[in-house]
């Protein structure tokens, strides 16, 4: 009996350890990952640029959305080392695009707004370089996987999916705030106007009355009758 529960305390202690150096491992895949996920606030008549360096035959993945602001629309071009357009559109909410660098060097990725004189939009910006890196010593053999490295790529799934959820209720959160800001704005404003033609119809309301039962003087009412 005590062997037993010697044994099946060392197994107890193994599985703790090995999801702790499950775990790190993990933490260190995300850490390491290459990749720029922002959002920016681009002000009206304005254009920003950002900057990446890549390099030659490196596959990229460039994603953007405009979360807040105006009709949600934006022009958005990306260049390459040589200043040459590889991906342009206008007016665009959202739209991705993947591709492989041709030249080694900063690629640039601008947003302009300069079509608009009165709003700004709040951009959401994820920009991927290079495949995802494997987890170390779980996609690195082709033999068979056991059920610890199966886990593995189960649990690294679900983070991922994890952050593309939170990245989606973040955008929206942003855009639902904008929206509840503007039309505090609007209702502000309304009252403020209907506060002010309230005021107004009430002093031209006693300017009136006051007018019917002022007493006149008996010059002037002489004066009327001649």
């Amino acid at each position: 009996m005590n062997m037993l529960h010697h044994q099946s305390n060392n197994n107890k202690n193994r599985s703790m350890i090995n999801a702790i150096v499950l775990l790190g491992l993990l933490t260190t895949l995300l850490q390491c990952s290459n990749a720029v996920e922002f959002t920016f606030d681009l002000a009206d008549n304005a254009e920003d640029c950002f900057y990446e360096e890549i390099k030659r035959n490196t596959s990229a993945y460039f994603e953007f959305q405009v979360s807040a602001g105006g009709q949600l629309d934006v022009d958005v071009v990306l260049k390459d080392p040589n200043n040459q357009i590889i991906y342009s559109l206008d007016r665009a909410t959202f739209d991705s695009h993947q591709f492989t660098a041709e030249t080694t060097g900063v690629y640039t990725a601008c947003f302009s707004n300069k079509f608009s004189a009165f709003s700004h939009k709040i951009v959401y910006v994820d920009f991927q370089v290079g495949e995802e890196q494997a987890l170390p010593g779980v996609d690195e053999h082709a033999t068979v996987l056991t059920q610890m490295e199966t886990s593995s790529q189960a649990i690294h799934k679900g983070l991922n999916d994890i952050l593309d959820a939170q990245t989606h209720h973040r955008l929206r959160e942003a855009q639902g705030f904008k929206r509840a800001e503007l039309i505090n704005q609007r209702v502000m404003v309304w009252a403020s106007l209907e506060t002010a033609s309230v005021v107004l119809i009430g002093l031209v309301q006693i300017l009136i009355l006051r007018n019917f039962f002022t007493d006149r003087k008996p010059s002037q009412t002489r004066y009327e009758r001649l």
